[in-house]
């Protein structure tokens, strides 16, 4: 009975935390157990009453400040200042800013639409097809929920019950692994297909485009800094950036004003409502899986399919890939990890961070993954050009992606070497 409404409310496109709620709702209901109801709204609270999740509103913050700040158009004139007279010069500083706005933003769909409005038209002024344009800005908008900070990462470890600062450093090597295997692409589709070469500048040149962007790299160097220096959590961390974020908004580029701050603000708070109330959905809807032992019949299940961790890994890489393509990532990763997670760790024994950097970086890919994608929705609709086109002009992306999904999966070091 659950498993159907779930579904039907799915399908009808209700929001995913409402389905979540209802569908829990109606196994309490269904189970005729008056104390498990009683139970509900305490469970709904009790998700949300973890420190770590502080972080999410502040790392929205630091992206809204720095929308204000006026510091993703410099970012990217230091990226042209040394890639830019390579073949597909502007390719290469497409994926190079969105590399540096990812460690400041960490939200996929507002990097994706950022970065679409300022390359672009740069991109497609320079030579480059329009649909190839905004894919490989869709593309790089990836890197913003796997380079830290990142919001998929700080759900996941309250999710999964691991520290919220390991789980943000076993993301760093997997998003600097895409950026090389993406910037590598792009040297091979510059070669093969003849893009522009753009203008070299001198080293003077260079390192003026460097001292101006010097302030803005001081937020990812603070916030990872602090993080891995032990001198306060990623939640005091990202309080530490949005303060510097301000700074340099008001102070250096002096593009933020005093009277912009209620709004900035209104706009966080409206975002963070999403993103908890997913949270709390996900608390009651963990709880009532666990109380049905659908986990444990699950595992049944998975243990006759997979029988080693990787074929297990495996398993879950396409799983989730098809997941993925009708479900966001967050809601996702909501839905899968209470399922999944004890499986993986008592089973097969994966370890926990390993695993959330697998499932999540699976689940970010399904933004540009047919049919609903909405990475690649919010790519055409900014970029004005369609969907289906973004997806065909980098299929090698698409590719590229998937194999280093594979190594994340085979080679778990790469999760847990800074940890």
């Amino acid at each position: 009975m659950t498993g159907l409404v779930f579904l039907i409310l799915l399908a009808i496109g209700l929001p995913v935390g409402l389905v979540l709620c209802i569908a829990a709702l109606v196994f309490i209901l269904d189970s005729g157990n008056p104390l498990l109801l009683d139970s509900y709204p305490l469970r709904l609270f009790s998700s949300l009453n973890n420190f770590g999740l502080l972080a999410i509103p502040l790392f929205i913050l630091i992206g809204e400040l720095m929308n204000a700040a006026g510091i993703t158009g410099r970012l990217v004139r230091l990226a042209a200042a040394f890639v830019g007279a390579l073949r597909g010069g502007l390719a290469h500083i497409n994926l190079l800013a969105n590399m540096m706005v990812a460690s400041i933003l960490g939200s996929a769909t507002a990097q994706i639409a950022m970065m679409t409005q300022v390359m672009v038209p740069e991109m497609e002024r320079a030579g480059y097809p329009r649909a190839f344009a905004a894919g490989l800005t869709a593309y790089g908008g990836l890197l913003g929920p796997i380079i830290p900070p990142s919001i998929v990462f700080v759900v996941y470890a309250v999710l999964a019950q691991v520290p919220v600062r390991d789980m943000l450093l076993a993301g760093l090597l997997p998003g600097l692994l895409l950026t090389g295997l993406f910037l590598l692409t792009v040297a091979w589709l510059g070669w093969r297909q003849g893009f522009p070469v753009g203008a070299r500048l001198s080293w003077r040149g260079r390192l003026a485009a460097l001292g101006a962007a010097l302030p803005m790299l001081s937020i990812p160097v603070v916030i990872i800094g602090t993080i891995l220096g032990g001198f306060g959590s990623p939640t005091e961390a990202a309080a530490i950036g949005a303060v510097v974020a301000a700074g340099i908004g008001l102070f250096y580029t002096r593009t933020l004003r005093l009277r912009d701050l209620p709004a900035i603000l209104l706009r966080t708070g409206l975002n963070t409502a999403l993103v908890l109330f997913l949270v709390a959905a996900a608390g009651v809807f963990s709880w009532v899986l666990i109380f049905g032992q659908v986990p444990q019949a699950v595992a049944v299940w998975i243990q006759q399919v997979a029988t080693t961790p990787v074929a297990f890994l495996l398993l879950v890489l396409v799983v989730l890939l098809l997941v993925g393509t009708v479900i966001d990532g967050i809601p996702g990763l909501i839905m899968v990890v209470p399922i999944l997670l004890p499986i993986a760790t008592e089973i097969y024994g994966i370890h926990p961070l390993h695993f959330g950097v697998v499932v999540s970086v699976t689940l970010i890919l399904g933004l540009l993954s047919p049919p609903v994608g909405i990475g690649l929705y919010v790519a055409a609709s900014v970029g004005k050009v369609g969907a289906v086109e973004i997806f065909r002009a980098t299929l090698p992306f698409f590719a590229v992606a998937c194999l280093a999904l594979l190594i994340l999966a085979l080679l778990p070091w790469l999760s847990l070497a800074l940890i």
